[in-house]
Order: C-alpha cells, then structure tokens, then sequence
C-alpha cells in the first residue's frame, strides 16, 4: 500500500460507512426530550450526546477492518500527549455541530480526516441534512458529492465571511473573535455564522464563502476540511498567518487566494 494515499476500494468504504454514521444522525429525534442523551464537557455550551459515542465508535470500528494499523485522534477520546506523527492516523469528529444537532438545526456534519506521518492525505465531511459528501485526497483534487469543486475568485467587497465563535473559551476569546467579525464585516458582503466550522469550511471551498476564522478550534473540527479546502484551492492558516497545527488545538483561518492578503491584513492590523 501506498502509505500516503488511500486505495480506491479503501477511500469507497470509509467513504461508505461515513455515510451510515450520517443514518444515525438522521435516526435521532427529540434529543433534548431525555436527558440521558445529553452530557455536559468542560467549557460553557459543550456537549455531547450519545449518538457523538455510537458515530465515534461505528467510525473506529469500521477504519480498524479497512486498515487496522490505525490510529485515532477523535473528539470524544482524545489525548493530545500522544504522538500522532509516524504512521496512519484518523482525526474524527463523530458530530460537528453538536449543538444544532440537540436543538435540531439540521446542520451538523460527520468529519474524517487522514494523517500520513502527520501529513494531511484525505479528508472526507458529510453533511447528512443536505446529502453533500465532500472528498478530497492528496493531489486528486476535491469533490462534492462526486462533482470536482473549486473556491470562488471574489473580490473582499463581494467576499461572504463565516466564523466561529470559540463558545468554550468565550471568557477569554469573545472579545477578539467578535472584534475581527466585524472589522471582516465592515470591508465584505456580509457575514455567517453556521455554528458547524466543518460545513463552513467545506462551504468555502466549494465557492459559496471566500473566508472563515475561529479564534481557537481543536484539529478534529478541521482536519477533514483541510485536505478539502486546500485541494480546491484554498488555503488554511492560523490567523496570524502561520502554519496550522493538525494534531493540537488552533486559530483557524480559511480564505481563498483572492482575498487572503487583505484579510491577513485586517486581522493583523
């Protein structure tokens, strides 16, 4: 096996039992109803359901018989000691958006991306509510729903912004995120917030936005997204412009080539 990239049949079947995690979300109604579906984690407005587990573990279960040498950096186990940087690792966010999730806002996304010696090498994002399936694998271009896609070329006037509101770190990050939005807000078209970085992301990069941030986001919100954004295009940083971290929590800013200067520069200023 080439170690960097999936085979075809391997990419098909990850492909296919993301698609049976995306089932489980659909299955699930009324969450709020019993409170034995609902968790609380540290930081203010974080959850986690029961269906985060069962996708999490229907996703484990599934890559351990594709390709069993694998490791996992995902959500609702993580430990950020571990060295994720030599061989196969799967970077897995069961439900992003879980918080719409609960209150049934129907965006939320099922997100798996693939290290290969720490190096990002596929990345796959399924948003069950609409049916888009977005894929991207090292040097083979990015897909929506099999359809290649590719950023916008918009100017900062026409861009439309989406970002994140790092709800967990509100205390320390509230003032900063929502000062950015609206320097972003005053020079664009207009602004988003989804409450899903994942969708978001994949958003930009099939042409929809032209720019994301969120002041801090851990790589299982981004992984995916990252493979997706840069094979269409796009480029994924942290809001200062350096390179971002995939195994270890960090500032998100996902732009494309056409506005990413004067954005770096409205941020930074």
């Amino acid at each position: 096996m080439n170690m960097s990239i999936l085979t075809k049949e391997q990419q098909e079947k990850i492909i296919a039992l993301i698609r049976e995690c995306g089932k489980i979300m659909l299955s699930a109604h009324d969450i709020e109803s019993n409170e034995e579906n609902i968790s609380v984690k540290s930081g203010a407005g974080n959850f986690v359901t029961v269906f985060d587990v069962k996708v999490q573990e229907t996703l484990i279960r599934g890559i351990l018989q594709i390709l069993p040498e694998a490791r996992f950096l995902a959500e609702e186990s993580a430990s950020f000691s571990e060295d994720y940087s030599k061989g196969i690792c799967f970077v897995i966010d069961p439900i992003d958006g879980t918080a719409n999730f609960i209150h049934d806002m129907r965006c939320s996304a099922v997100s798996v991306g693939m290290l290969c010696d720490n190096e990002p090498v596929f990345g796959a994002v399924y948003a069950p509510y609409i049916d888009e399936m977005f894929v991207a694998s090292k040097g083979e271009g990015a897909y929506l729903n099999g359809k290649p896609i590719h950023t916008a070329s918009r100017t900062l006037e026409e861009a439309l912004v989406s970002f994140g509101t790092s709800p967990y770190y509100r205390e320390e990050l509230a003032d900063a995120s929502f000062d950015v939005a609206k320097r972003l807000f005053m020079k664009t078209a207009d602004i988003r917030r989804s409450g899903s970085a994942a969708v978001d992301l994949c958003f930009l990069a099939c042409g929809r936005t032209d720019i994301f941030f969120e002041a801090l986001l851990s790589p299982w919100d981004y992984a995916a997204s990252y493979v997706i954004v840069t094979e269409a295009g796009g480029e994924m940083l942290q809001m200062d412009g350096q390179q971002i971290s995939l195994t270890s929590p960090s500032s998100v800013l996902c732009v494309t080539k056409s506005v990413k200067n004067e954005v770096l520069s409205i941020i930074n200023n």
